[in-house]
């Protein structure tokens, strides 16, 4: 960390003294700046010559005071240890100018106490200063104030920080972890127990974390690659000073056998050899039972503790996850997405299950429940979005929240039959849909009220009519159906009980069908003496093949969920209690992706499949050329340059 920090304020334009104990530390450093530099240079990122910027750093062995002669700022970056630190500060606060700032680089302990080490005039220019590992890359600085830091101290850290191109994030109060170190320890924690309670794997934990809520790393894969005996002394130091946690046995006992992750080889994973990192193994379907609200909740409970206290702002407590973790949403963000009320509800099963007082619901936590502030869904949570418009039709209740239409097939009574009115009602909101901007709405999801999808379609209200009127409504449905697939923003279907006959030609008309443990399946037209008549003679044969859609159209046999899933007709299978939680997560993360990219990607695949393969090819080769002309292209690629999260628009 100290290299990389004399790196950057040398790059920055400041002459830059840079201290160690010996010789050969200080020899080595120099190495590593230089090459740094010149893989800066290679990128554009560094404008002047190597040996410019090399230039302005000297090197002083074992000699503090020589090295603080004359500066405005000191950054110690010494190891974690609160006595080898008080004595680093007592001997610049000696020999520095009085005006010079001195900043820790440290990653837990506390900054009232190092300040403590030198003279009360000096303490008000005592502050916490930081910054992630590399610092050359990382792009962010938490800046601490400790008991005695002055106003005037943190802004010119802050400016300091800004001149080296980092963005700030200010902790209000020195507690332990700061912000970025106490969120991450709830993960790890959480993921950890877990375990030690047999609830799932590790490779089941890493997948959910990656793959489903998104971050770059699992938390087990981070702690192998940080060093878990890293984990274990910063969760110690924190422990030491107030900070509340159980430490979780399969942690310490990785430390207890010195199996600290990459360093040693082996972890909680195994590498091809000490120092070595590869990328273990996670298959994508290993987290699929996980809930991933489940596993974030205790962070968000920290982040709200954090919020409450005034320690830190809304902003600067997701900025610095988003910065300093690499998440793609801060704790607060993912609680609104994921809804106040589930997050609450998961730590009530946290606390019940452990009896850790870390696990009660914040009070702010249960406020916000109390006044209705859940998310997203509400309109308002931690953030304020575009309240949900919803409108209840004959049949149908439709709402919008931002980025999502939900369409709620509402005939309880009769299982969301479906009628001449719901196909009519149906007709009109996708026309409705299709005409509204991207910004209003990018995915659709549809589903039931009460215990069933659609248990079919209504025969009652079809009964007397001719054969002519009966095939004229199987051609409406079956094109109503069509729409669908048509829909230029994918349809999620959400089957949160019986899908059977027309329901399920609907059901597969849609692009991803979620379902809930209670689910049954099936076209039963058979046992009344007809057949599928809205599409289902063809597209359950192009699901799951035709002779599996023979035998379930033939017998007119129900299927329960679990065997749906494993034939290919529903792509994912939750608890009834976690069902909407899992549908408002999926489209929400579809909703982030570029609009137009969706509708060229899902016009390729379910037109081409019906083509022979090269005009398919040809039509993806058409649309991957019309989407050059777009914004969303300059937007993402400009966003990858930038390493920043690209906001799509659909244009």
């Amino acid at each position: 960390m100290g290299h990389g920090i004399a790196e950057l304020f040398a790059i920055a334009g400041y002459e830059v003294a840079l201290v160690d104990v010996a010789e050969e530390y200080l020899k080595r450093a120099l190495q590593n700046i230089e090459w740094s530099v010149k893989k800066l240079a290679e990128k554009g990122q560094v404008k002047e010559d190597v040996q410019t910027v090399m230039s302005r750093i000297k090197t002083v062995v074992n000699d503090i005071c020589k090295a603080v002669e004359g500066v405005e700022v000191v950054v110690e970056a010494v190891v974690e240890d609160i006595e080898v630190k008080k004595r680093v500060f007592a001997e610049a606060d000696r020999c520095a100018p009085p005006e010079a700032i001195l900043a820790t680089n440290t990653s837990s302990l506390p900054i009232t106490e190092i300040a403590e080490a030198v003279k009360p005039e000096r303490r008000p220019r005592v502050v916490g200063m930081h910054f992630f590992n590399p610092p050359p890359l990382m792009p962010l600085v938490e800046i601490i104030r400790g008991r005695y830091t002055s106003d005037e101290t943190v802004k010119k850290t802050a400016e300091y920080a800004a001149r080296l191109g980092k963005q700030t994030v200010v902790v209000n109060r020195d507690v332990p972890g700061f912000i970025v170190n106490r969120i991450l320890a709830r993960v790890n924690e959480a993921a950890c127990w877990m375990v030690a309670r047999g609830e799932a794997t590790v490779q089941e934990i890493d997948s959910a974390l990656m793959y489903k809520a998104g971050l770059p790393m699992g938390a087990f894969i981070l702690m192998d690659y940080t060093g878990i005996d890293v984990v274990c002394f910063i969760g110690d130091a924190m422990l030491k000073r107030g900070f509340k946690t159980h430490p979780c046995p399969v942690i310490t006992e990785k430390c207890q056998q010195k199996k600290y992750g990459v360093k040693t080889g082996e972890g909680f994973y195994k590498y091809p050899a000490p120092g070595k990192f590869q990328w273990p193994e996670v298959p994508k379907s290993a987290g699929d039972k996980i809930d991933i609200a489940y596993i974030l909740a205790p962070a968000v409970n920290e982040a709200a503790y954090l919020l409450r206290e005034g320690i830190a702002t809304r902003e600067d407590i997701d900025k610095a996850v988003r910065l300093g973790l690499n998440w793609p949403k801060g704790p607060l963000e993912y609680a609104d997405e994921l809804g106040i009320d589930t997050i609450v509800k998961a730590l009530e099963e946290w606390k019940g299950k452990t009896g850790f007082e870390e696990y009660e619901p914040d009070p702010l936590l249960r406020s916000m429940v109390a006044s209705g502030r859940l998310g997203k869904k509400s309109g308002e949570g931690f953030y304020t979005y575009v309240k949900a418009e919803e409108k209840k039709l004959e049949t149908l209740i439709v709402r919008y929240e931002p980025g999502i239409a939900w369409i709620i097939l509402n005939r309880p009574e009769r299982l969301n039959a479906i009628n001449p009115k719901m196909i009519e009602e149906l007709w009109k909101v996708l026309d409705e849909i299709e005409q509204m901007d991207y910004e209003k709405v990018r995915v659709v999801v549809i589903t039931g009220a009460g215990r069933a999808f659609s248990a079919g379609a209504d025969v009652t209200g079809f009964m007397g009519a001719t054969p002519v009127t009966i095939f004229k409504i199987s051609r409406k449905l079956q094109m109503l159906y069509d729409r669908l697939e048509l829909l230029d923003r994918p349809v999620i279907c959400g089957l949160n009980g019986y899908t059977l006959g027309g329901g399920l030609e609907l059901a597969m008309a849609c692009d991803f069908r979620i379902a809930s443990e209670t689910a049954e399946l099936g076209q039963p037209e058979i046992n009344l003496g007809f057949i599928p008549g809205a599409g289902g003679t063809q597209r359950l044969a192009r699901h799951i093949g035709r002779d599996r859609a023979k035998e379930l159209i033939f017998t007119g046999d129900r299927i329960p969920a679990r065997e749906a899933e494993r034939l290919g007709l529903v792509h994912k299978v939750v608890p009834l209690d976690k069902l909407e939680q899992e549908l408002r997560a999926f489209a929400n993360k579809l909703a982030e992706k570029p609009p137009l990219a969706l509708a060229m990607a899902k016009y390729a695949i379910n037109f081409g499949i019906e083509a022979p393969q090269w005009v398919g090819m040809v039509l993806e080769a058409a649309q991957f050329g019309l989407l050059f002309s777009t914004e969303d292209v300059i937007e993402g690629v400009s966003s990858f340059l930038q390493k920043k999260k690209p906001q799509f628009k659909g244009k």
